[in-house]
């Protein structure tokens, strides 16, 4: 989505939240072979909002105000392919008052389920996988080209380009908007998980320089997998895990920033912050999820973090624990990630110079070493080794390539500690 801005007195994000639902309404309505148009439609209704609102403030209903608006863009274009009859049947719409749109009053309950039902779709198997997970992201999550590269590690030219393939296929093979047949769910489940995961990711852990949480995308992906959860289909435990996994994280959110904005790390939280009915929520979702014999990173995960958020403290964490979930998790869903994160419960367990040796054995790929996470990791543990040279290389790289100003603050803190411990 292109940053069209955002009128004031707007919750954080709210553009973006509006963009996906907007979009799957109206795909909805007139079909994928017409999905850049109700993109497009959706964009310029936007784009109106800014100024329109900014001068003569909001409307009583925002939401229904835009949807009016980018119905009447696409019904527009459609007067103008001179398909008025069979596309229009008659109908006339005003735009400035939504007088005589009675018709057309953007009830939630009719979009309820309408980014689920698209993300369904998405996950159509003449898709690849990649391709499935950038055009729900772009399309129904609003992400930018940009916001996709990095949480995919592609480069936004890869990721442009299969943005642009995945809706030619879904041009060619889509015919319907409705849910796809029963037979077919369950085999789309695996690429409805990461599309909410990734929604979830970006609003915990922001790629947007001035924002270190988006609690609203975090709601966002929680009620999707909600929503998900009461249909037979996705009544299963991977979504269970996925939900204990985003309650838990979601309730050390108000413990993460300090009182000027600034990301405060797990061992620096006042815990007494931590929202303990969301904890309470997480722990259901997660016996839930223990239904059955599956293990999926999902369940992983949220086992790390049940870990983090049961501990009466950060030195009373279970740093073993921690690291066999995160090896088992290496084995399930295997990525270099996970063993960084693993060398960190190593060291915090056995201290900086056991933690090295791990990160040692690795042999990370490319993307990896220019990965500002991954220095960042190395910084911090040379510098609790008292290698403060080596330390101050890769903390300096972290700084220069960390994604928010957040991230950049503290690793300059973290810098600052090494001129002061030399």
């Amino acid at each position: 989505m292109t940053d069209v801005g955002q009128a004031p007195g707007l919750p954080d994000h709210f553009f973006r939240h509006e963009f996906g639902r907007l979009v799957a309404a109206l795909v909805r309505r007139f079909g994928a072979a017409r999905l850049e148009q109700c993109e497009d439609a959706v964009q310029t209704a936007l784009m109106r909002a800014v100024h329109a609102w900014s001068s003569q403030g909001q409307p009583t209903d925002p939401s229904a105000w835009l949807y009016r608006v980018a119905l009447n863009e696409v019904l527009g274009g459609l007067r103008r392919e001179r398909r008025a009859e069979a596309a229009l049947g008659g109908v006339a719409l005003g735009v400035e008052d939504g007088a005589g749109a009675e018709d057309t009053v953007y009830l939630d309950h009719e979009v309820a389920d309408g980014q689920l039902r698209m993300m369904f779709i998405c996950g159509d198997p003449s898709l690849s996988r990649d391709s499935q997970l950038v055009f729900a992201l772009k399309t129904l999550c609003g992400f930018s080209v940009n916001e996709i590269a990095l949480r995919l590690f592609q480069t936004p030219e890869a990721t442009y380009k299969r943005l642009q393939r995945a809706r030619a296929s879904l041009r060619a093979h889509v015919q319907t908007t409705d849910t796809p047949p029963v037979g077919e769910l369950a085999a789309r489940l695996p690429a409805v998980w990461q599309m909410i995961y990734l929604l979830f990711t970006e609003g915990y852990s922001s790629a947007q320089p001035d924002t270190v949480l988006c609690r609203e995308l975090c709601d966002e992906a929680i009620r999707l997998s909600l929503i998900l959860a009461q249909h037979p289909v996705g009544d299963v435990p991977e979504t269970d895990a996925l939900l204990a996994l985003m309650y838990l994280d979601v309730s050390r959110f108000d413990a993460r920033e300090d009182g000027a904005g600034g990301l405060l790390l797990l061992g620096a939280q006042d815990r007494s912050r931590w929202n303990r009915d969301l904890i309470a929520r997480g722990m259901y979702h997660l016996e839930r999820a223990a239904r059955g014999d599956r293990l999926s990173r999902y369940h992983l995960e949220a086992g790390i973090a049940a870990e983090h958020c049961l501990a009466a403290s950060y030195d009373e964490t279970r740093w073993d624990e921690i690291a066999r979930l995160y090896e088992l998790l290496d084995r399930v869903a295997p990525s270099p990630i996970n063993a960084m994160n693993r060398a960190i419960a190593v060291a915090e367990r056995h201290g900086p110079e056991a933690g090295l040796a791990a990160l040692a054995a690795l042999t990370p790929p490319g993307w990896l070493q220019g990965y500002y996470l991954w220095d960042a990791t190395l910084g911090e543990l040379h510098r609790r080794a008292g290698h403060l040279d080596v330390a101050r290389e890769y903390l300096r790289r972290a700084r220069d390539g960390a994604l928010t100003h957040a991230e950049q603050a503290l690793l300059a803190r973290r810098l600052a500690a090494c001129d002061a411990s030399a």
